[in-house]
């Protein structure tokens, strides 16, 4: 009793319409449904409603979001398929240590189109000849059956998966690094590589440039050269033409 109120005093103290996950594991059902559980979770994805007595199904509130449905170790032998009707978008159903006894009760969830996984572990459907080729024969929709598929491959653990997800996409964050870092450090060896280019084209310029100078340095002495001995040869000549020139007054004058 002192659970019951518990539970019923929590549901009560949250507000439903913002809760995705609710686990009433062990809490004692009155008349197939738990005071407090009603229509209003409409968000709610995921149920647990493990060890309460529950007997049926019928008084489940609706809920359409909901995705994965706990009921192992309770009392229900049939009524299956109001869950078509009231979880329409169910893709794990465990309904473990349960009384089913046929296929005929299965049947009724092959209305659960998205249905995924189901789990009938210690029902006493398991003790039927050909069990497990039954069940997925009758059931089409459904990979896993009590987390194994048909060729016998474990199913792999939700919560596993989302923590290697989470994991990966940290590892891949780390290896991006932080936004615009590798684009700046592009542009820092882009700048250093024209750097280098054009400290190399200067080298080369200063090269060929001095290497010019120094030619046209010879070239300036030649000129030089050539340019003083042809004033030498100049000076020569006017030397000649100052010496015949007295000669020649001279000679003018004993004429």
């Amino acid at each position: 009793m002192e659970m019951k109120k518990r539970i019923t005093l929590e549901l009560r103290n949250r507000a439903p319409e913002k809760v995705t996950e609710l686990v009433l594991d062990n809490c004692r059902s009155s008349n197939g449904e738990i005071e407090g559980l009603n229509e209003s979770f409409k968000e709610l994805e995921f149920l647990s409603m493990a060890n309460v007595e529950l007997t049926s199904l019928a008084r489940l509130p609706t809920l359409s979001k909901l995705r994965k449905l706990e009921l192992s170790d309770n009392i229900i032998s049939g009524g299956l398929e109001v869950l078509a009707e009231k979880c329409p978008n169910l893709t794990y159903l465990n309904l473990s240590g349960n009384k089913i006894k046929d296929l005929s009760t299965v049947e009724a969830l092959q209305n659960l189109k998205n249905l995924k996984s189901l789990d009938l572990f210690n029902c006493e459907i398991t003790n039927l000849e050909d069990y497990r080729e039954s069940v997925f024969e009758l059931l089409h929709q459904i990979t896993y059956l009590d987390g194994f598929d048909q060729e016998d491959n474990e199913a792999p653990d939700s919560e596993e998966e989302e923590d290697e997800g989470d994991e990966d996409d940290d590892e891949e964050e780390d290896e991006a690094g932080p936004p615009g870092e590798y684009e700046e450090d592009d542009d820092e060896d882009d700048g250093g590589s024209d750097l280098g280019e054009g400290e190399e084209e200067e080298e080369e310029v200063g090269l060929s440039y001095l290497m010019k100078e120094e030619i046209q340095d010879e070239e300036d002495d030649d000129d030089y050269i050539e340019e003083k001995g042809d004033e030498e040869e100049a000076e020569g000549v006017q030397g000649e033409k100052r010496k015949r020139d007295p000669e020649d007054e001279g000679e003018e004058e004993d004429d």
